[in-house]
């Protein structure tokens, strides 16, 4: 074989080699669960698998191609439903049954199994192939697009192919040999430094030659290699001209603190323009150009870069620039949406131009400029370059040294409808493949309390690819349009479930297989082609409701709900307290949609309070919140009285008392004064009697017309205006004393859609709906870490408490009612969970006995209380007797071992 390995060196050793290192790494992950340690066995292993103990004789240049077939950068434009297609041909095999078979996810299975159960071709009893011919012919794979020849071309190969040696060329063709092992694993076994060369220079050949020994290509030697140096001539870390490079990243930052934290040294803030990453190589006259990803840019996009770049840089013959493409409109010289860039799109925007956005620069006439700072790159980029006005632009950008400075910036760039900033330390590198940039977008901040999103509901599912091929992993979200009754796509999402999550969705989702097919859509569906999923929902009514958040909201057309989408989405929430009924609807995505750009609340990046924004002076709060004093016979006195609202006229000696209290740092709430008048009904409360009626009715729950209902109103006889201010004074005064220790701010987060403080004890002190503390981030808080969070979840007052909220209570005050139990430590149980509970909360404090019977799943030594323990428990901060909130139930149910006999007849 003059020293070449044959099929049982293709198949078997590649073979032994994968199932080698998952059972190790296997037994590493066990003992350990350590990532580096992980990646350092990988490559152990490699390493001794290429050396001369494990006699190893092929060409490691030829190995490394195989091992890491995506760097290799061959293409052969044959998707996975085009291989069916030839193989189908190939093998005399029902193209349907082939393509049935492939929804399990994995096309080298499939074709294998189909290989080996045709009777046109016989396998080969074994391998008779050598890695030289599987690596040729490949090499001549690439170069053919026409169907006849390509399956005349497999069929050169395939009476020598065992069923495996076929799964590894299809998967070598599809660029995943499913090992488990990336770049890093294989060329650390070649070198500690290959890595890093090849980060620099994306030649996979030339970095795995230059770090061989210069006698041989075969094993590797015992011999110690020469290390990274810091002379540019004598290192083997090198960037070459006309190679990508590995483009520097950028990690999510989540805060101005985190910011100046990361950036020590100062901050070099660009704007983050919403386009499309490009590397520009020029030499000479040659020009290359990569994406993000390293493949060629489609020419459309940079067709007339030629022209311009030499006149922008009249004496660069030699430079490669980090830059981004996007359109600008030439009337306005904004930017276009991202996507626009599209030739089909583009084609809409006559009036507008692809425009070069050049951010850095990484070599210039010879020089390589990684090891400079950013300073001194963007130095070279100031003084070397003449913009070309919406042809060949310099990225703005501004230096930052303190973090208000930062946060306004942020304002202002969010303001203004760009996507966000990139942060990088002044005196910082460029690194390619490093993730050490900063990257501020709304979505990011403050854990996505500023981004946008939607409850939707789950309207079909595609199947995964990969390790999630055979399941529902990509699920088609949409929304309601009650005029036209239809159901509308609104995105697709694939990102936000564990595993655990996604193979419980796959019996929980009820769904009809469709397979992608337009005729089999339902009517109650409208649906593009391209979103046609392989799955639709049975009865979308019954489907649950997701919260998805994205980026911004964004209107490309692809979509039915008028084009409206979200840009990244991913689930951050199952809504099981939504249906259908309450989930966002056309009508309202539309004014999500509208308001996106309007709604930012920068008074929580800002830290002011834009409550007041409106009125200089002190605007006194009304409280809408009130309760019946017991005094009062609600239930023969309540539906002859009528109660009339009238404001207290405030005087000039009461209007200074306020200012002064202003001036002290005080806050002021003036409630409402009241009179009781004869003899019509509260509207109000006939109007909360009847929903409560209609969702007893809805619920099929008993009339509870003769229930002592006891609606959130405060009734009081009017008082004196002044000695009011006065009284709100002293308890004022008295809260800012107790406050000193253990009801200021120490600590705050943002839980699902709420914002909340925490005092230096861990308990809640407030909960904000909706994310905006009314007086922006407190003064000298922290944001809690994620074991901070669990340390004072594990403080929670209600952490041994599992609630059912009883059917009685409206939606919106059972929201309400969830945050607050959740945030203090309790769990919320569904209905199929009751017979778990400790606690039956209700919204009134007397129960007729014959709502007892929907209680029969819930155990008897379960506490039934009124709602007012868990409003006085969460304002004390502390777990309240539930003896003084006991409703009224039989005694033959309640085995409550408190002595309140008064309250339990």
């Amino acid at each position: 074989m003059s020293g070449l390995l044959r099929a049982k060196v293709f198949t078997i050793n590649l073979q032994f080699n994968r199932s080698l290192i998952l059972r190790e790494s296997f037994i590493e992950v066990l003992s350990a669960n350590d990532r580096i340690r992980l990646l350092r066995i990988k490559t152990y292993l490699y390493k001794k698998f290429f050396g001369p103990v494990n006699g190893f004789k092929s060409d490691i240049v030829l190995w490394c191609k195989l091992l890491l077939p995506q760097a290799a950068k061959r293409i052969y434009n044959l998707q996975s439903k085009q291989l069916i297609k030839l193989f189908s041909r190939i093998l005399s095999q029902d193209e349907d049954q082939m393509l049935e078979d492939l929804e399990q996810g994995d096309i080298a299975e499939t074709i294998r199994l189909f290989f080996e159960s045709s009777t046109a071709i016989k396998t080969s009893p074994k391998s008779l192939l050598t890695i030289q011919e599987v690596d040729q012919f490949l090499e001549i794979l690439s170069g053919l697009t026409k169907e006849d020849e390509q399956i005349y071309h497999f069929k050169t190969i395939i009476d020598r192919c065992t069923g495996n040696d076929l799964k590894m060329i299809i998967r070598l063709i599809k660029h995943d040999l499913r090992i488990n092992a990336g770049p890093k694993h294989i060329l650390n076994a070649v070198h500690e430094d290959a890595f890093k060369a090849f980060q620099v220079s994306m030649n996979l050949e030339t970095v795995v030659k230059r770090f061989l020994p210069s006698t041989s290509t075969s094993s590797l030697t015992t011999t110690k290699e020469t290390t990274l140096l810091t002379s540019p001539g004598g290192s083997k870390i090198e960037l070459c001209l006309m190679t990508p490079v590995l483009p520097m990243l950028a990690e999510a930052c989540k805060s101005v603190e985190m910011a100046m934290k990361k950036c020590c040294n100062g901050i070099f803030a660009e704007i983050k323009y919403d386009g499309e990453r490009v590397q520009v190589h020029k030499k000479g006259s040659e020009f290359q150009y990569f994406s993000r990803s390293l493949k060629p840019v489609m020419a459309h996009k940079i067709r007339h870069f030629k022209d311009y770049i030499p006149e922008a840089f009249p004496d660069g013959d030699d430079l490669i620039l980090d830059s981004e493409i996007l359109l600008i409109d030439n009337k306005t010289g904004k930017p276009l949406p991202f996507g626009s860039l599209g030739i089909h799109k583009k084609s809409k925007f006559k009036d507008a131009n692809v425009c070069l956005f050049v951010f850095d620069c990484i070599y210039y006439n010879g020089e390589v400029l990684i090891n400079k700072s950013v300073q001194e790159r963007r130095q070279i980029l100031t003084s070397r370059m003449t913009e070309i006005p919406n042809r060949i632009m310099l990225s703005e950008s501004q230096e930052v040294h303190n973090p208000k400075d930062l946060a306004e910036m942020i304002a202002k760039v969010l303001r203004l409808g760009l996507e966000g900033l990139v942060l990088k330390d002044i005196k910082s590198k460029y690194e390619p493949g490093k993730r050490h940039w900063l990257k501020v977008k709304k979505d990011y901040l403050f854990d996505g309390a500023m981004a946008d999103s939607a409850d939707l509901v789950v309207l079909g599912a595609w199947y995964g690819t990969g390790q999630k091929g055979g399941m529902m992993s990509i699920f088609l979200m949409g929304c309601y349009d009650p005029d036209m009754d239809k159901w509308l796509t609104v995105t697709k999402v694939h990102s936000g479930h564990d595993d655990a999550m996604l193979e419980a969705l796959q019996n929980k989702l009820d769904m009809i297989k469709i397979g992608k097919d337009p005729a089999k859509v339902p009517q109650w569906l409208r649906a593009n082609k391209p979103m046609v999923p392989d799955f639709v929902a049975r009865d979308p009514k019954k489907q649950p409701v997701w919260e998805i958040t994205g980026a911004e909201f964004t209107n490309q057309g692809v979509h039915t709900a008028d084009g409206i989408s979200i840009r990244f989405p991913r689930v951050t929430r199952i809504r099981d307290d939504k249906d259908w009924s309450t989930a966002t609807n056309l009508n309202e995505l539309r004014k999500l949609f509208k308001k996106s750009s309007d709604s930012l609340d920068f008074s929580i990046l800002l830290g002011t309070d834009n409550s007041d924004k409106n009125d200089p002076e002190l605007v006194a709060s009304t409280s809408s919140t009130f309760s019946i004093p017991d005094e009062i016979d609600t239930e023969k006195n309540i539906s002859s009285k009528r109660l009339k609202i009238e404001r207290s006229n405030v005087s000039d000696d009461e209007e200074k008392t306020k200012k002064k209290i202003k001036t002290d740092g005080g806050r002021i709430r003036v409630k409402k004064e009241f009179r009781i008048d004869q003899p019509n009904t509260s509207k109000k409360i006939m109007k909360e009697i009847e929903m409560y009626e209609e969702i007893v009715e809805a619920k099929e729950e008993p009339d509870l017309s003769d229930v002592n209902y006891e609606p959130e109103i405060e009734i009081k006889e009017e008082a004196n205006p002044i000695e009011t201010v006065k009284y709100e004074k002293s308890l004022m005064e008295n809260e800012i004393d107790s406050e000193r220790d253990d009801t200021s701010a120490k600590y705050y987060s943002f839980v699902d859609k709420d914002y909340i403080e925490y005092n230096e004890r861990g308990s809640p002190l407030n909960w904000v709906n909706g994310r905006k503390p009314e007086k922006g981030l407190p003064f000298d808080a922290q944001p809690l870490s994620d074991n901070m969070e669990n340390v004072l979840k594990s403080k929670g007052i209600f952490r041994e408490v599992r609630v059912t909220l009883a059917h009685d209570i409206k939606k919106i005050k059972r929201e309400r009612f969830y945050r607050e139990l959740k945030t203090l430590g309790a769990i919320i149980l569904k209905d199929s969970d009751r017979y778990k509970s400790t606690h039956v909360i209700h919204d009134r404090k007397e129960i007729p006995s014959s709502v007892l019977k929907y209680f029969q799943d819930v155990p008897k030594s379960a506490r039934h209380v009124n709602s007012l323990w868990l409003k006085e428990s969460a304002a004390s901060s502390e777990m309240k007797s539930i003896c003084s909130y006991a409703v009224t139930l039989a005694a033959d149910y309640c085995n409550c071992t408190c002595n309140c006999t008064v309250n339990h007849q």
